[in-house]
């Protein structure tokens, strides 16, 4: 069975290193017309898989390209609570 291309996205910390992540989902909340990222750091090659820590941002497209983009830290205790209750339910039917 062939394996599904993962999306991936770099994001630099403090320092100006780059860290490689896998892209598990994204959705978007109608009633407040936003949009959130879920995100894990990529494991590297013959690295062996343990506890999976998850990400989360609010993000927003700048301009054209699906690929610029810009993350906004998720700051409210109610989009917290929306964003782990989505990935309860990706993590159910995915398995991570």
């Amino acid at each position: 069975m062939a394996q599904e291309e993962q999306e991936r996205i770099v994001i630099p910390d403090e320092e100006g290193n780059e860290h490689l992540f896998d892209v598990l989902f994204t959705f978007d909340v109608d009633e407040t017309e936003k949009s959130y990222i879920v995100l894990t750091e990529a494991m590297k090659e013959n690295e062996e898989e343990e506890e999976v820590e998850v990400f989360a941002f609010e993000y927003k497209e700048d301009g054209k390209d699906d690929s610029d983009i810009t993350l906004i830290p998720i700051e409210t205790e109610s989009e917290w609570d929306m964003v782990e209750e989505m990935i309860e339910t990706f993590s159910a039917s995915e398995d991570i």
